[in-house]
């Protein structure tokens, strides 16, 4: 069932339900169904995580109402950071299994989400969530069964996490970001519903979406073959490009905000293509320094660029016209340094605080990062600590 867009209108007419690449529903209001979802999942004790900064916000309390409306006792855990840690897991952990709970609302940005998942992912395995690091085939070490449900609510446009098999994790002692992959942490269930977006404040509309951007980009940059990731990660761009201005500078247009929870998603499923170095530097830039993830991709992606051009131009030539942007390869990166100047983007990661940053550590945390792998140039500590220099 899906219902055509009114465009003009000044009002969101999309809804839909997907089965692809789980089941979503979306659209204005859906948030409504938010008991329903849980209990088509098996959940009838929920602990809904989120993100620190939405713990008492309306949106949130909303949540919880048509949770109690809904006759389901459930309960909160909000002690999330900006980039999530196993210390916040740890503390998750304590109060699911208090709680008696048998399943998880994910509610939130990436970070809320992300961690949401490991807590119904590590509820009850034996072995630390450093064991099931995305890395062969670690993620048989887990036992699929004592894994529980979890319904998604995604408030920002630009992770994906809730159309995802993994989560990212800070490991607090080793500043290092790992990724945690499971096939059944994709949520059995999501409610994609672009209200909840409307009162983010700019910098996070901009940089959430300048994510779900980096996403499209590098997957479609990836030399991996997978041409299903390769068609949506084209399709993801053309909407941050027609969407996110609209988004960021009327905060209440929901076309807007729909579109661009739909390339929010896209990114996520695109991204099993491969990503490349703006995410390895992102990751243990964000570790270290604790920037906002989707900012500091958004900070990276001109020196990204023009570090991967003999192996991508021809691509970008091909698709630039399609997807907005005049000029082929050179016209999209002038399009990216006037894209991030229009959404008040950093120029530098030092204009984004973060000050004389240890160029030879993120190197190398880099370097150990799985996304190198999809990266179109081969990365080296050279390469790398070049296009780390340019954003200084």
């Amino acid at each position: 069932m899906v219902k055509a867009l009114q465009k003009g209108s000044g009002k969101m007419a999309i809804s839909a339900n997907w089965s692809y690449p789980t089941s979503i529903r979306f659209g204005a209001g859906r948030i409504d169904e938010l008991a329903e979802a849980c209990l088509s999942a098996g959940i009838k004790k929920p602990l809904l995580v989120t993100d620190r900064e939405l713990s008492d916000l309306p949106i949130t309390g909303r949540a919880r109402d048509i949770l109690h409306n809904g006759g389901l006792n459930h309960a909160k855990f909000a002690d999330v950071d900006l980039n999530p840690n196993e210390k916040n897991l740890d503390a998750g952990l304590e109060v699911f299994r208090k709680g008696g709970h048998d399943g998880v609302v994910a509610f939130g940005g990436g970070s809320g989400l992300d961690l949401a998942k490991m807590v119904a992912f590590m509820a009850s395995q034996s072995r630390p969530v450093w064991d099931f690091e995305d890395i062969g085939d670690w993620w048989t070490r887990a036992d699929t069964s004592a894994i529980f449900p979890i319904v998604a609510v995604p408030t920002t446009a630009g992770t994906g996490s809730e159309v995802g098999r993994a989560s990212v994790i800070t490991n607090s002692e080793t500043h290092e970001k790992k990724i945690i992959y499971h096939p059944k942490v994709l949520p059995t269930q999501v409610i994609c519903d672009p209200e909840l977006t409307v009162g983010l404040p700019k910098f996070i509309t901009a940089g959430t979406g300048l994510d779900a951007f980096a996403h499209c980009v590098e997957a479609f940059s990836s030399p991996h073959y997978h041409p299903m990731g390769q068609g949506i990660a084209i399709e993801g761009m053309k909407l941050v490009i027609e969407n996110l201005p609209t988004a960021y500078e009327i905060p209440d247009d929901l076309n807007a905000r729909a579109h661009m929870m739909s390339a929010a998603m896209m990114g996520a499923v695109a991204f099993q293509k491969g990503l490349g170095a703006i995410h390895s530097l992102s990751h243990p830039i964000g570790a270290h320094y604790n920037t906002h993830h989707g900012t500091t991709n958004a900070v990276l992606m001109p020196a990204v660029l023009k570090l991967n051009a003999p192996m991508i131009k021809d691509r970008f030539d091909e698709v630039s016209s399609y997807i907005g942007v005049s000029g082929g390869f050179t016209g999209f990166c002038d399009f990216v340094d006037t894209f991030n100047d229009r959404l008040a983007i950093p120029k530098t990661l030092s204009d984004f605080g973060v000050s004389n940053p240890n160029v030879e550590v993120l190197v190398k945390g880099a370097l150990s990062d799985p996304s190198c792998g999809g990266n179109p140039v081969t990365l080296t500590a050279d390469n790398l600590t070049t296009t780390l220099e340019a954003v200084i």
